[in-house]
């Protein structure tokens, strides 16, 4: 039930951001290309799996994004708010896909499932 929950969360969060994006009239060719940026973070899993883990989990968390959002709305920097509902689109995309936050045990357990 609550693998569900988060799916359909990350599907409307997904679509949120994609809309929003759109009514924007931001550039489509830098959605895709930044889209996967965020798994950058995956390097930290070269020092070892709890740095990986917590530098995974800040770029796979909502907070700095929606931050970053708010900030480029109240500012009015376009490429701030193009580049958070690009990283907002990306989580939404990974929760519904069942990638979720990493625990420093193993990269394939996250709070959702083991993938």
């Amino acid at each position: 039930m609550i693998k569900s929950f988060i799916k359909i969360e990350g599907l409307v969060v997904l679509l949120a951001s994609i809309y929003l994006y759109y009514s924007n009239h931001f550039s489509w060719l830098l959605f895709l290309i930044l889209l996967l940026v965020p798994d950058i973070s995956m390097v930290g899993y070269f020092v070892n799996k709890k740095v990986g883990a917590n530098i995974y989990n800040v770029f796979h968390s909502y907070s700095i994004p929606i931050v970053l959002y708010v900030i480029g709305m109240m500012v009015s920097v376009q490429t701030l708010v193009m580049v958070s509902l690009i990283w907002i689109a990306h989580i939404g995309m990974d929760r519904l896909l069942g990638y979720g936050l990493k625990y420093d045990s193993d990269f394939k357990d996250t709070h959702i499932q083991r993938i």
